[in-house]
């Protein structure tokens, strides 16, 4: 299953959610939102600093990845950045592809 990371930045009003909830309630939530589409997730790490957790998750397809990002951006409270992560095979497959390309002013 292809894999994602999701970066999340959470509004002051999400922290303070968060901090009446706990962590824990927030990673069975995601966890179950995952399930819901028919991934999981891998891990799920809070931060600090200019992100405020990363969630490293398997979906099906780009769709459902795209359906969690947009429900969860929707809500208003987090602000997501989703990355599709490319397997080892994958990017050598990309490598050996030929690509035309001319540089900007040439």
């Amino acid at each position: 299953m292809p894999k994602y990371l999701i970066e999340a930045n959470y509004s002051p009003e999400a922290v303070r959610g968060l901090k009446q909830a706990g962590a824990a309630s927030r990673v069975a939530a995601v966890n179950e939102m995952c399930a819901g589409v028919g991934g999981s997730v891998d891990s799920f790490h809070f931060a600090f600093g200019k992100v405020d957790a990363y969630v490293l998750c398997d979906f099906p397809d780009d769709e459902a990845a795209a359906a969690v990002a947009f429900t969860v951006g929707a809500s208003g409270l987090t602000k997501v950045r989703t990355v599709k992560l490319l397997t080892i095979e994958e990017a050598d497959a990309a490598l050996a592809r030929s690509v035309a390309y001319r540089t900007p002013g040439n």
